[in-house]
């Protein structure tokens, strides 16, 4: 078996019709960025990925799309006609390798007048293994046909036309025929690769707007790029469990004890389960210990505290990189206790007042940590005083040296973390940093890809700052 193939990995992204996307298809290496002018669809390229992982974590169509896009009506491409029936939609897909070779998956939304999945079709090893069509428009269901190959070689049945089938098949198939077992196998691969997914953007006005990890207020205007908008970003911290039996019992519901090789954790727990490299796992008690990274990484400090005591080997590799991104000496990273009263910006802190951002967070003025460099001769620097692409840097670089046990995603329980490989989703990978920040961000990012545990997709807009790293494909889009 090829290992480079062992762990799912969404190796090609279709966006057949989706936004100013038609006909394109994205191969996807481990460390892959997509670059070109504004408007070339960097940023929807990975919106439709993100799609895809929300709906194979089980969430509902509306949830999925509305997190993501916004309106449905935004993911339809440009200049697109309603037909006879005013219907308009979009059309994606991906196509996953692994140890099920590779499946195929490629959806037809309709996104006008109703939101609803009108066609899914899964294939693999060269069979036809799951089709989806809507018969009747005043059902919220599809007749769903899969591959059985035995007494009967279709088995036909209903499905809900807001949930992703594929996800759905391992509470509908036996598994008793070679066919149905086929079908399993394929749809267990393509789950567990969207499952994969961690959407990251760091977002230094929601960094300096919290105290020790509440959801921040409103950010200042234009403040990195970002919208202004406060809170917890939109990815996999923001969502609440969706309803969808997924694999693994559907988003919100913990997975797996063990992260991936690379990932935080050589300090045993009792009643732990370990990964390759040890891993958070659940402490005495069975439940899932705090401090998981959020998609804005407005909780970064209390993240800190824990994975610096937890593998004090990645936490240098961490400083090392830091140190090169950062302007001035920087001798450490840490996260020291935050003082509830004195003056200044302690004082603010616990009086429940709002940093640069905007309104404090729930828990800002609690007992909590900050994280803070030190600086040598020069003394401690708190974080949030570093400039908007330090911020980010230092954000990114922490998730690429950590695991899905340490990020707030839902990685599959039933599959082994040695079997499961992370995809980090990155836009705007390079915003706020100096072409020296950002190549120093790439070069760690190749160094862990190069593992096999983790992959990168994220969008450059100065895509010479990977000139000379072999590893790392560039695709133009609007070329």
């Amino acid at each position: 078996m090829n290992t480079d193939t062992v762990r799912p990995a969404v190796t090609e992204l279709r966006l057949s019709a989706f936004k100013t996307h038609r006909g394109v298809t994205l191969p996807l290496t481990r460390l892959t960025l997509l670059s070109g002018e504004s408007g070339s669809g960097k940023s929807s390229a990975l919106q439709a990925y993100e799609i895809l992982a929300r709906l194979g974590s089980g969430e509902s169509l509306a949830r999925a799309v509305g997190e993501v896009a916004g309106s449905p009506a935004a993911c339809v491409p440009a200049g697109a006609r309603p037909d006879e029936q005013g219907r308009r939609g979009f059309r994606i897909g991906c196509t996953v390798d692994g140890p099920a070779g590779p499946v195929s998956l490629d959806l037809a939304v309709q996104a006008e007048p109703e939101l609803r999945i009108v066609g899914e079709r899964l294939t693999g090893g060269g069979e036809t293994l799951l089709t989806t069509a809507l018969t009747d428009p005043n059902r919220p269901s599809v007749q769903a046909a899969w591959h059985t190959a035995g007494a009967t070689p279709v088995t036909r049945a209903p499905l809900p036309d807001d949930r992703l089938g594929t996800s759905l098949l391992p509470l509908r198939v036996a598994g008793k025929t070679e066919g149905q077992r086929l079908v399993l196998a394929a749809a267990e691969q393509v789950v567990v690769a969207l499952r994969s997914a961690f959407v990251c953007d760091p977002r230094p006005e929601v960094m300096r707007g919290v105290g020790t990890g509440g959801a921040g207020g409103a950010g200042q205007d234009g403040g990195c790029g970002a919208d202004g908008a406060g809170g917890a970003g939109r990815g996999a911290g923001a969502r609440r469990g969706g309803r969808g039996p997924g694999l693994g019992g559907g988003p919100g519901k913990p997975g797996g004890a063990g992260g991936a090789a690379g990932a935080w954790g050589t300090r045993k727990r009792k009643g732990s389960g370990g990964g390759e490299a040890g891993g958070w796992g659940r402490d005495a008690e069975g439940t899932r210990g705090e401090g998981r990274l959020r998609s804005s990484c407005d909780n970064l400090p209390a993240v800190l505290e824990r994975t610096s005591q937890e593998c004090a080997r990645r936490h240098a590799v961490l400083v090392a990189a830091v140190r090169e991104a950062c302007a001035g000496p920087v001798e450490g990273l840490r996260a020291v206790p935050r003082q509830a009263g004195g003056t200044g910006e302690g004082a603010a802190d616990a009086a429940g007042l709002a940093g640069p951002g905007g309104a404090a967070g729930p828990q800002a003025g609690a007992a909590g940590v900050r994280a803070v460099l030190d600086r040598g001769a020069l003394g401690e620097l708190p974080v949030e005083q570093l400039g908007d692409g330090e911020l980010r840097f230092l954000a990114l670089a922490l998730v690429l040296l950590t695991g899905p046990e340490v990020l707030a995603m839902d990685p599959v329980g039933e599959v082994p973390s040695a079997h499961q490989q992370m995809t980090v989703m990155a836009d705007g990978m390079d915003r706020c940093m100096d072409p020296r920040q950002a190549r120093e961000l790439v070069s760690l990012a190749l160094r862990m890809t190069e593992r096999g545990h983790v992959r990168l997709l994220g969008t450059v807009r100065d895509p010479s700052v990977v000139e000379g790293l072999p590893g790392v494909q560039v695709l133009h889009l609007g070329v």
